[in-house]
Formats: C-alpha cells, structure tokens, sequence
C-alpha cells in the first residue's frame, strides 16, 4: 500500500522554506500532496489557480509529488485521498503552539490520520508568506525567498492590482 501524505498549507505565496519540506516530505512518503487550501475569507496576493502553477512549476515533475486545491475540513480532504499523514513544516517555536493544537483537533476527528512535523532548513527558518507579501508588495528584493517561477506570478500579480 502507498503510503501517501497531504502537505496543506494556504502558499500565498509559497517560499523556499515550503519548497524545502516538500521535497524532504517526499523523501518519506511514496507520495506527496501539497494541498493550497481555500479561503473566502481571505483576500490572496495570487488566486488559488496561480499558488498551484508557482509550487508545479518550482518542484518540477514527477509521479510522486502532485499539487490539488482543497476546502472544508483537511482531515476529511486527507479521508478522501487515503492519506495516512498530514505534513506540517515548523519554523520555530512559535509555530509549535499552533500546529500543536490542530494535531490533536486533526486526531480527534480522524485518529488514524497521524500528523508528521518537519523543521525547515535553518536558512529559510526567518521565511513566511506574510513576511515574502509585505516585501514584495513594497517593491523589495523576493529572490532568495522563493523560486523565480513564483517571483514572476508575484510581479504580474502585484502590477495587476490598482
């Protein structure tokens, strides 16, 4: 049996440091799912469509990592895809609280779901979306925050706004 895992996340935009759990997520499973969650209470940098082109065209092919949109419950969405894990990257302390704190909601309703916690390289530990929008929305230097793919849908979205 595959052993598949869902790695969600909201990837708005997505960064090296999601990039780099991606790739050590898929050295663990038979097959990974990075899985852009939608928000409508949220108003994205990039559309749902424009998340899954930067993170397909920043991790390459390959039969073993694919990328899909989801919303409603996570563990529900995992049920759907016989996933047996839920990949969740941590950057420091402060994300150990929260990502915590879904693991058991996420055990409680699915027990046989188990949650798998991956630190992200020290080099990209400063990294999150937040802080890669507010950069780049003030006209600042992204490259080395994430793929050239995503700058570019980042540039296109940001001249695309009023």
């Amino acid at each position: 049996m595959r052993r598949v895992a869902i790695y969600p996340g909201s990837f708005d935009p997505p960064t090296l440091g999601h990039l780099d759990v991606i790739e050590r997520a898929s050295k663990l499973f038979d097959e990974v799912i990075v899985a852009v969650g939608m928000n409508p209470s949220k108003t994205p940098l990039l559309t749902v469509e424009q998340r899954m082109e930067g993170i397909r065209k920043s991790i390459g092919g390959g039969p073993d990592v694919w990328v899909d949109k989801f919303s409603g419950l996570l563990v529900e969405y995992a049920k759907r895809q016989n996933a047996c894990a839920i990949i969740r990257g941590l950057r420091a302390t402060a994300d150990f609280e929260y990502e915590f704190q879904m693991a058991m909601v996420n055990r409680r309703l699915e027990e046989e779901i188990e949650s798998v916690f991956l630190m992200t390289n020290s080099e990209y530990s400063y990294l999150s979306s937040s802080i890669v929008k507010e950069v780049a929305v003030l006209g600042g230097d992204i490259s080395g925050m994430v793929s050239s793919a995503v700058a570019e849908l980042i540039a296109e979205s940001i001249r695309g706004k009023p």
